[in-house]
């Protein structure tokens, strides 16, 4: 049975930081495109960040310099570095595994950015 599990969350004032982590269990992290979704009230769900191959990486337009993707094969981990949040970062972000066959969620982890 495949399970992404994210911690992380929280609420951080505009120009704080959050490192959100994504344990998996079932596949291996190395393996497959693991990515980061997040989606705000009212909106659609959005890709964030996602490892295409090794070094390879695709970011959402709106957080290029400010998010990093990466993972740590040992842990099996994906973890996701968010730095000069803004309000408009404010979303549940999911951890998605994309097996070819069907894609695996994560529950979601909330991130608030407030004064």
């Amino acid at each position: 049975q495949v399970q992404l599990v994210e911690s992380g969350g929280g609420l951080v004032q505009p120009g704080g930081s959050l490192r959100l982590s994504c344990a998996a269990s079932g596949i291996m992290v190395s393996s497959y495109r693991m990515g980061w979704y997040r989606q705000a009230p009212g909106k659609q769900r959005e890709l964030v960040a996602r490892v295409i191959s090794g070094s390879i990486r695709r970011y959402l337009e709106s957080v290029k310099g400010r998010f990093t993707i990466s993972r740590d094969n040992a842990k099996n981990t994906v973890y996701l570095q968010m730095n000069s949040l803004k309000p408009e970062d404010t979303a549940v972000y999911y951890c998605n595994a994309d097996l070819t066959v069907r894609e695996v969620w994560g529950q979601g982890t909330l991130v608030t950015v407030s004064s």
